[in-house]
């Protein structure tokens, strides 16, 4: 576990719109990933508008967290924030049968 993110945690980066494609895809650059990124959305945002995008981390390595936002996204952990902690689970009934 790294700055206290663990997989499963909820987590929020910021991204900026760059353009709308159409009536309901915006672009957007998110930082740290050198990729486009396009994401739905029929609100009125405008170019250069700074938005939050939030998805459940699937991997942590060193320097980086992979988030997944519909497509796993990977980018520098300095620029996540955690939302929401990971908790299992919890059971009534132990995972084996119990001899009786």
């Amino acid at each position: 576990m790294v700055r206290g993110i663990g997989i499963g945690d909820l987590v929020a980066v910021t991204a900026t719109v760059r353009r709308r494609v159409d009536e309901d895809t915006v672009s957007v650059s998110i930082p740290s990933y050198d990729f486009p990124h396009a994401i739905r959305d029929s609100s009125k945002v405008k170019r250069g508008q700074q938005i939050e995008l939030t998805g459940e981390v699937t991997r942590i390595d060193d320097e980086t967290v992979t988030i997944a936002l519909g497509p796993l996204v990977t980018v520098a952990i300095d620029k996540v924030r955690l939302v929401e902690k990971y908790r299992p689970p919890t059971r009534k009934k132990p995972l084996r049968d119990m001899v009786d």
